[in-house]
């Protein structure tokens, strides 16, 4: 099979999302100028550096999440595990701007220690970011489309030390949850180790 976007796929649900996957989630946390409280989570979340540490994620719409992350420049990305799984699931309700998603879903604002933002105090991990650049990306024909892209550098990072195995994060352990497209989720249940080759060997 061989399909053109732009021109449709002709299957029953669009594959894009299940193609690029598994793609790992980024559990959002935002404050407001207003200091309102927003949750969210991201499949479209990732790291681009190491050296500084840099997450991104990109809102297809103008939601709480990039709105207030360009309000305050500040945002809070926490690592989902296995037993979060549902409670995440249910932050991503559409609830007017205002409520807590935190309530909503049963979880725990805790403070944060460089960002206004609280993180998931159940969460195995937290990276607290300070945004570098919000901006919308463009199409082959210079239209901007409709997703804001909020870079945010890490400035602090929260490990529950129930998940450091021998001074490794044990992402086994802590079953980081992953999006696969349509309905479908993923765990990290298994693992393999490969170094990568070096051309003088």
């Amino acid at each position: 099979m061989y399909y053109e976007p732009s021109k449709g796929h002709g299957l029953p649900h669009d594959p894009f999302k299940a193609l690029v996957s598994p793609r790992p989630i980024g559990w959002i946390s935002t404050v407001g100028r207003d200091g309102a409280l927003n949750l969210a989570p991201y499949s479209y979340f990732n790291a681009l550096s190491g050296k500084p540490p840099m997450v991104w994620f990109s809102s297809e719409g103008e939601k709480d999440s990039a709105t207030f992350a360009g309000q305050t420049r500040e945002f809070v990305a926490n690592i989902v595990g296995r037993d979060l799984a549902e409670r995440m699931n249910r932050s991503s309700v559409n609830a007017p701007r205002g409520t807590s998603e935190f309530a909503y879903a049963g979880l725990t604002p805790a403070p944060s220690r460089l960002v206004a933002p609280p993180r998931v105090a159940e969460a195995p991990a937290a990276l607290e970011c300070k945004v570098t650049e919000i901006f919308r990306p463009r199409s082959l024909d210079g239209r901007e489309i409709g997703a804001f892209v909020v870079i945010g550098e890490v400035v602090g990072i929260h490990i529950d030390e129930a998940f450091l195995k021998e001074g490794l994060f044990d992402t086994v352990k802590a079953g980081n949850v992953a999006r696969l497209g349509y309905m479908d989720y993923s765990t990290v249940d298994a693992v393999f180790s490969m170094r990568r080759p070096r051309w003088e060997e």
